[in-house]
């Protein structure tokens, strides 16, 4: 294991999972010991769960969250070269060094490039405000899910309310008249929705 971070020697960890029943739900997962949340594209199939460690993946796409400990020490320097040593041990080529913001993070570090069999992968290190808390995301994915890679990684909050950051997107000024009508034609398309549902992955 890297010396530079070491894995947190935590007790226990409670993810729950929230569901949401239309066509274009999410899966918002809360590390309720860390205050920490964050949302995925719904089905996934949850395949490691661990007080430090937690993998999900999808037919296209894996995503491995892992936590460790702040060390001392030149911060930027240490989490680059890290993340620089980590995409090297997984032989990726065409590396670059990312610039997501993160928002709530001290600080976000990452690196993205190509991996072996053609596929493209990110890492990145949330640096935590308010805790000894570094938390490291790692995806695989293939190429043309880089919007879903990063609004996944955006999607990262650490407050108490396990509500995931959520950017306002931009929208086009529009009239008073075109907004009810569009209101009303949303309305009509509208599913029925059922309530949430929970569920419990890990309970130490």
């Amino acid at each position: 294991m890297n010396k530079v971070l070491k894995i947190m020697t935590l007790t226990s960890l409670l993810l729950v999972a929230l569901f949401s029943a239309d066509e274009a739900s999410a899966t918002v997962y809360n590390w309720s010991r860390y205050d920490l949340s964050f949302e995925t594209p719904d089905g996934g199939f949850v395949t490691y769960n661990s007080p430090t460690r937690f993998e999900v993946q999808w037919e296209d796409m894996v995503m491995t969250v892992q936590l460790y400990s702040q060390d001392k020490g030149d911060e930027k320097k240490m989490l680059t070269e890290n993340l620089q040593r980590k995409a090297l041990g997984y032989n990726m080529y065409d590396l670059n060094n990312g610039k997501i913001k993160v928002k709530g993070f001290k600080k976000t570090y990452s690196i993205d490039g190509t991996m072996p069999d053609g596929s493209r992968a990110i890492i990145a290190d949330l640096v935590s405000k308010h805790q000894n808390l570094i938390v490291e995301i790692t995806v695989n994915y293939i190429y043309g899910n880089r919007e879903v890679v990063e609004d996944m990684i955006k999607s990262f909050a650490e407050n108490k309310k396990q509500q995931p950051n959520h950017e306002r997107k931009r929208q086009k000024v529009q009239t008073k008249q075109k907004a009810e009508r569009d209101e009303q034609k949303a309305k009509k398309q509208q599913p029925e929705q059922r309530p949430a549902r929970k569920e419990k992955l890990y309970d130490a």
